[in-house]
């Protein structure tokens, strides 16, 4: 690769803790559940051990270092100056989802979400007695045969108006991978607040950006608009330690992030000591293995997409500019019943059943491209064969 980083050696990871690699048998190739077949940065791995070594594990709280961590990046990255105290931790995005949906509105209360999208948002506010509300985003073939999902803003402002408390927001669009442009954003925003919605908006893969596109958190575009904002941010996905748990709301406005605080307390556990230890290690000395592995990305996401194009030309698929997702529509390709169990059943290959992102995504898979460009090939050209078998 030219670095030091050797993304193309895999990690053998059968028969340890992973989620990913065991809940399939051994000859399945698991391109599904969203985390990153790679080793994590050398910076958090030192931390870590030098955490381990201290031996003693009692209750943690975060680091005023962390803290100011977060507002540097948030500010070099985005122009976007915030306060410490804005920062409230929580373990997981997930749970930051329910805890968001626990706080915010009126018991009963509509929670608008749109899908396709990963399926914690759809599940969030029925776990906390909310109503559900969906917004379809409608797919369209761009001039370049890219998959896209335009983000309808009038059939949103018809939505917003209807008595909803919450909209949940995906940026970037996870399973699409699309970057959301500041026009966009601005008047998402500003359509919330003037029907008196909160959003929330889940920026877990926002580091993750393949192409020169503009990231920003909508919160940041206007002063009038961010105590009308949470958002939801974590190294978890950037830095490949999602199993370590450490996420963060942030929260402007202080009536607001007193809900989220109430909402949270007794139900939701703290962050673990190591948790915060690796957070810290990532945000402050990662970024030139997040450099490497934004590369590594983009060719394999190029690699897939091309072969994906020539190939198989009856399955539009997206060319995400964040993530390492790609959304494949395979509803036109003759595959009898579903696509994911089609693929699971003769290519030997796991990935993310389509039905499961809502209303919109029957038909689809979802492929986690995160993986050595090998296991990547592998899989791409046992799921051609299992095509050209049943064609």
């Amino acid at each position: 690769m030219g670095t030091e980083f050797d993304f193309d050696r895999p990690v053998c990871r059968k028969n340890t803790d992973s989620l990913k690699w065991n809940r399939y048998p051994p000859d399945v190739l698991p391109l599904w559940v969203a985390d990153m077949d790679f080793c994590s940065p050398p910076a958090v791995v030192d931390a870590l051990r030098r955490r381990v070594d201290h031996g003693c594990f009692g209750y943690g709280m975060s680091s005023e270092a962390l803290r100011q961590l977060i507002c540097r990046r948030l500010l070099e990255r985005q122009g976007w100056e915030i306060a410490p105290d804005w920062i409230v931790f929580l373990p997981s995005l997930v749970c930051g989802l329910n805890v968001v949906c626990r706080g915010v509105g009126r018991p009963g209360g509509k929670v608008l979400v749109a899908t396709p999208v990963y399926p914690p948002f759809l599940s969030a506010p029925g776990n906390q007695g909310k109503e559900l509300t969906v917004l379809e985003l409608s797919p369209v073939l761009g001039a370049d045969g890219r998959l896209e999902y335009p983000l309808d803003l009038e059939r949103l402002r018809r939505l917003l108006s209807e008595d909803v408390d919450l909209f949940i927001f995906c940026h970037p669009h996870n399973p699409t991978g699309r970057v959301y442009r500041r026009a966009e954003l601005l008047e998402l925003a500003r359509l919330c607040r003037e029907n008196e919605v909160i959003l929330c908006s889940d920026e877990i893969h926002g580091d993750l950006l393949l192409d020169e596109v503009e990231f920003r958190s909508p919160a940041c575009l206007d002063p009038a608009l961010s105590p009308w904002v949470i958002t939801l941010i974590a190294p978890s996905k950037t830095y490949n330690i999602p199993g370590l748990g450490c996420g963060m709301a942030i929260v402007a406005d202080s009536n607001l992030r007193r809900r989220i605080l109430a909402a949270a307390r007794g139900i939701v556990p703290d962050v673990n000591v190591l948790g915060f230890a690796a957070a810290e290690a990532a945000y402050r000395d990662g970024e030139s293995w997040l450099r490497a592995v934004l590369s590594y990305l983009r060719r394999n996401r190029d690699v897939a997409v091309d072969f994906v194009r020539k190939r198989w030309p009856e399955i539009p698929c997206t060319v995400p500019e964040a993530t390492y997702l790609l959304w494949l529509d395979c509803r036109k390709a003759g595959i009898p019943g579903s696509p994911y169990r089609f693929f699971l059943d003769h290519a030997r290959v796991a990935l993310n059943d389509g039905a499961a992102f809502g209303a919109g995504g029957e038909g689809f898979v979802r492929l986690n491209f995160a993986c050595s460009r090998s296991v990547l090939q592998t899989a791409l050209e046992r799921m051609d064969d299992a095509l050209r078998r049943c064609r």
